[in-house]
């Protein structure tokens, strides 16, 4: 049976493709943008500020008004910030917060009653390898990753008795427009900075190891198979097995021994 789908943030990336995948496999889907931009005809592109409550339940209504159901939910939308813990400042922290995090919890939140009423749904959060450890020079990103973690493993259990299925999926490094869009939200620093030297070196490996990331379409095509599931898993690491490994010894090594891996990767002394 084709489904209603609403994914966030199609402008490029990961939701683009989504949107144009699911779109084509016949399904009926609701994609949301934050400014004009081009999107393709198969897709029915809503205007939605994730940190606007207004908005996001005027987004929810419109497709209601029009489809009467909203069986997937894929919470992609999101933003990066970037600097040293210290010198980040608070606006945005703020808005990486109030992006990734709160604006995943308040659109799930519009749409769970939804999903009740009509006997169940699917609800997809993107979380990251930056959700399962913390990044350096991405403290706040890794922070509303985790928060999405928490959040999703105790709403699946709340929901569990509603047939609504949580599933979590954790990206590694993709080459997307991400590393381009953290430069607008990255903390000043200058030579007087005492993080300075460090940052600098540690952010042009994260910038590395994006450009040399899969396409995003690998992702959209495991999202497309995942949304067609009837029984997915409740996480997919979508990675390289370099960044898989990573998980794997973040959860079975002592907790120095891990850190010191990760600094050498990100060349920290």
């Amino acid at each position: 049976m084709k489904k209603v789908i609403l994914i966030t943030g199609i402008s490029s990336g990961f939701g683009k493709q989504t949107a144009e995948l699911l779109a084509s496999e016949g399904n009926t889907v609701y994609g949301t943008v934050r400014r004009d931009v081009e999107i393709s005809h198969a897709v029915n592109g809503l205007k939605l500020d994730l940190t606007n409550s207004d908005s996001i339940r005027q987004a929810v209504q419109t497709i209601l008004q029009k489809e009467g159901r909203i069986d997937v939910l894929i919470n992609n939308a999101g933003m990066h910030t970037g600097g040293p813990i210290e010198s980040s400042p608070l606006e945005n922290i703020k808005l990486q917060m109030d992006t990734n995090f709160l604006g995943t919890v308040n659109l799930t939140k519009e749409v769970l009653p939804v999903m009740r009423k009509q006997g169940g749904g699917t609800i997809i959060n993107f979380s990251s390898i930056g959700g399962l450890m913390g990044l350096p020079f991405q403290p706040y990103y890794s922070a509303a990753k985790f928060a999405i973690e928490g959040f999703s493993e105790a709403l699946r259990m709340e929901v569990r008795q509603f047939n609504i299925k949580i599933v979590l999926i954790n990206p590694g490094d993709f080459h997307t427009n991400n590393s381009a869009n953290r430069r607008n939200f990255l903390a000043p620093t200058d030579a007087s900075d005492p993080y300075h030297e460090q940052y600098l070196k540690t952010l042009s490996i994260i910038e590395k190891d994006e450009a040399n990331g899969w396409e995003p379409q690998v992702l959209a095509k495991k999202l497309v198979k995942i949304v067609e599931c009837k029984n997915p898993r409740q996480r997919y690491i979508i990675a390289s097995f370099e960044q898989k490994l990573a998980v794997v010894l973040k959860y079975i090594l002592p907790g120095k021994l891990f850190r010191i891996i990760l600094e050498d990767h990100y060349k920290i002394k």
